[in-house]
């Protein structure tokens, strides 16, 4: 397994994370904790949760697979969705947040976690708030790095210059939708966490199966496919999404490999990228998922993915519901 600093910290992540929303959902309580055993047993140390996935049912079930192996992870878990429907039952305050990390960290069965995330930029809370909340809890010791997920490249900027002047803890890391299928964070996000020293944590690195060649037309639902268990999902099956699913899977072919680990390798290989989460229902779903850690890609393939795929630079982000 390859490691790389999260953006300028000192702390080490697998190039190939773990994402965990299936958890409790579309995979059990069994399969989940021998997902996460045989992840840390080949290498994976970044296990990433949040607390509503799965109506925390996700970090419910890392808690009791971490229980004696909480050494081998780097733990990161987030907050700020709604979680019930009070009036503080959302967003980064410090009341919510505050509560959320307790919650988070008795389910998780840990005193910390690694990596605390705001979960989306939150319009109504100050920033400053927010980010003395985050500071007290690196202070507390219960969190030892601080990360944001769907900002925006200004919202992002904004939170830094507010830390430095402040003499607060600074985000590391953000998470955001990123892939062949989506390269919008290309346009200023990319720049600017090369700039600061922030590290970018996809998601959605093959947009949702798009990638992966399992579509072959927009009606097509696979058996246990996303689209399949999630009807909603079908209105991101269009032609172009298709389409590029189709010519990564003629390049993978070329190559001898899968169109999962060529579009995971492409996306380990890009600036400023620390660790791509990839979840997993299945623990050989997980096994073909490592491939691409050990997949070489020379200027040639690389020029070839980026020309097929240059077009998704532009327009709407892929997870453009997510963002503020």
């Amino acid at each position: 397994m390859n490691f790389k600093r999260l953006g300028n910290s000192g702390l080490q992540v697998s190039a190939l994370g773990l994402g965990t929303n299936a958890f409790g959902k579309r995979a059990d309580q069994e399969t989940s904790i021998q997902i996460v055993h045989t992840a840390l047993d080949h290498g994976i140390n970044f296990i990433d949760t949040a607390n509503i996935y799965a109506g925390s049912e996700s970090e419910r079930i890392i808690g009791l697979a971490l229980e004696s192996r909480r050494h081998e992870a780097v733990l990161a878990t987030k907050a700020g969705l709604v979680k019930n429907d009070g009036p503080n039952g959302s967003g980064s305050s410090r009341r919510h947040l505050m509560q959320e990390l307790e919650d988070s960290l008795r389910r998780l069965k840990t005193d910390y976690v690694d990596l605390y995330q705001i979960h989306t930029f939150d319009p109504n809370t100050p920033l400053e708030e927010t980010l003395r909340t985050l500071d007290d809890m690196v202070s507390s010791g219960k969190v030892r790095y601080i990360g944001a997920s769907n900002y925006t490249a200004w919202q992002l900027m904004k939170a830094i210059g507010i830390s430095e002047a402040r003499s607060f803890a600074k985000y590391i890391s953000i998470q955001c939708s990123y892939s062949l299928a989506d390269r919008t964070p290309e346009n200023e996000l990319l720049s600017l966490c090369l700039d600061q020293g922030v590290g970018i944590i996809p998601y959605f690195p093959l947009a949702g199966g798009i990638l992966t060649g399992k579509y072959n037309s927009r009606g097509s639902a696979p058996s246990g496919s996303r689209a399949d268990t999630d009807p909603n999902f079908k209105r991101f099956l269009n032609h172009e999404r298709i389409e590029l699913g189709n010519k990564v899977g003629q390049i993978a072919e070329e190559l001898g490999t899968s169109s999962t680990a060529l579009s995971l390798a492409w996306l380990m290989n890009r600036p400023a990228v620390s660790t791509v989460i990839v979840g997993a229902t299945r623990v050989e779903q997980l096994e073909q998922n490592l491939h691409s850690t050990s997949l070489q890609l020379n200027e040639e393939t690389t020029s070839k993915l980026d020309a097929a795929s240059n077009s998704f630079r532009f327009g709407e982000p892929f997870a453009f519901y997510r963002l503020p």
